[in-house]
């Protein structure tokens, strides 16, 4: 009784690929119908409404602007 070890392998092989796929294509299925499960009990909350943050004056603007340039020179000038 001869065994050809390729021609076994081979089997092995695409009946390995074939329970690789089932299994793949059942675990999509099932996270599809888990999806729409959480769905259907756990709705998605609308998110509030935000209120606006008040605009700032356009003379905190330039201040901000020279706090921030002036910041960058400070790091620049310790980082040398």
């Amino acid at each position: 009784m001869e065994i050809n070890l390729v021609s076994e392998g081979l089997k092995f092989m695409v009946l390995g690929m074939i329970v690789v796929f089932v299994f793949l294509a059942v675990l999509v299925e099932l996270m599809k119908l888990q999806a729409k499960l959480i769905a259907k009990y756990f709705p998605e909350k609308e998110p509030e409404a935000k209120m606006q943050a008040p605009r700032v004056p356009a003379t905190d603007e330039a201040s901000r602007t020279a706090a921030i340039i002036a910041a960058i020179a400070e790091f620049k000038k310790n980082k040398s």
